[in-house]
């Protein structure tokens, strides 16, 4: 992997950050902030997905993979968030930092797979539920349930798979949305959709998946990821998880022209799964 040859991204990419616009009580709205973090809107109650604010996703702050893209929504710019969802612990998905000031801001619910919440309560985190897959939470409004995914744990060199990893499907008035966290293709796609249909929209990652002999059974290429929105049946899919940390050696541009391709080639029209841009707000 360190001796694969990696293409230069740029230093940084020019993101204007938005306002999420405010929901009406009837109302779900689904913002990329970049990466993996969503803000999603259910009427007046605000979730985040795996949210990162830090510049790197590393342990240390003067290494690691930095980020390009700056968030699409300021931290100072949330609403009121009450429910974080956080589906596995590597640094670019769990963000300690950025958990602690949510906890100092909104004191919001944690839920999160199994093991997990050892290292957040020790991060002072107070409000956390542990669940297992296909396990609902049950501290959380909406209803929550987290799914499988094909992937792995680790915070260091010690404690890989320790704790547990999955996606979120959430049921929001009437609508449900899945997030799949980090993932590569397997058959528990098409087990959520026997379990869960219908499902309205799902958030896929379609990046760091080079080189595939090694990254082929934790990250989706774009290809899978669109065999992963037929697998589901999904109405709408909005493609996350790339152009913000250079987590492997594939171009900063190379998953969105990859995604086109693989749509183009199975058939599937480019408003059914595109990619979302930073900021976006999007309205079920």
């Amino acid at each position: 992997m360190l001796l694969t040859p990696r293409t230069r991204w740029p230093a940084t990419i020019p993101v204007e950050p938005r306002r999420p616009p405010p929901p009406g009580p009837d109302d779900v709205v689904v913002t990329f902030i970049g990466h993996a973090a969503f803000l999603i809107q259910v009427g007046t109650t605000g979730l985040l997905t795996d949210p990162v604010y830090a510049e790197r996703a590393s342990p240390v702050s003067f290494a690691g993979p930095r980020r390009v893209r700056a968030p699409g929504v300021r931290f100072d710019d949330l609403p009121a968030i009450s429910l974080v969802l956080l589906s596995h612990n590597h640094y670019d998905h769990c963000d300690l930092g950025t958990l602690r000031a949510l906890e100092r801001r909104f004191e919001p619910r944690l839920v999160t797979p199994i093991g997990n919440g050892r290292l957040l309560r020790s991060a002072g985190l107070h409000h956390v539920e542990e669940v297992d897959w296909w396990q609902r939470a049950e501290s959380a409004p909406p209803p929550i349930t987290l799914t499988p995914a094909q992937h792995f744990s680790a915070r260091g060199p010690f404690d890989r798979n320790r704790a547990l990893w999955g996606g979120f499907l959430i049921e929001a008035r009437g609508r449900r949305i899945l997030f799949a966290g980090d993932s590569g293709y397997g058959p528990h796609f098409r087990e959520i959709a026997a379990r869960l249909s219908p499902i309205d929209l799902a958030l896929l990652p379609i990046g760091a998946y080079e080189p595939r002999w090694f990254m082929k059974d934790i990250h989706m290429n774009p290809a899978e990821a669109v065999q992963a929105h037929l697998d589901l049946g999904a109405r709408q899919s909005l493609a996350m998880h790339f152009g913000t940390f250079q987590l492997t050696p594939e171009g900063v541009d190379e998953p969105v022209r990859g995604l086109t391709q693989a749509l183009r080639e199975r058939g599937v029209a480019a408003g059914r799964f595109r990619p979302a841009e930073v900021g976006e707000s999007v309205q079920l």
